[in-house]
């Protein structure tokens, strides 16, 4: 758990900046990345959470990916909406432990980078 203020601040908002997707294509991927790597050094929070958003973000991508191929057979739609519902309540769950200075791990999520 992280006393220092700022560091949570930064930790949530590698949360938060997935909601960059619903601006432009790949930006719940490329909000986490850049504030990983901007700010994970002297950061244990940040550098854990920023790792744990971005994993997350590319597994979520890969699942939206799965669903829109089967919508072609009609079970995608309710999948993606499901995704969707799932997507939203993770990343705000995520954004209020990190902000409390706690640790949240992802549920569902393929660990890529580590």
């Amino acid at each position: 758990m992280s006393e220092n203020p700022q560091e949570r601040t930064f930790a949530m908002l590698c949360h938060i900046l997935a909601f960059a997707g619903l601006v432009f294509p790949l930006g719940n991927i490329l909000g986490p990345l850049v504030m990983w790597l901007v700010k994970k050094e002297g950061m244990p929070l940040v550098d854990d959470q920023g790792k744990e958003s971005l994993n997350f973000q590319i597994s979520v991508t890969i699942y939206g990916a799965a669903c829109a191929l089967l919508s072609f057979v009609v079970i995608g739609i309710p999948l993606a909406i499901a995704l969707g519902v799932f997507w939203l309540a993770a990343i705000i769950t995520g954004a209020v432990k990190a902000s409390n200075g706690q640790r949240f791990r992802y549920p569902l999520t393929i660990r890529f980078v580590h």
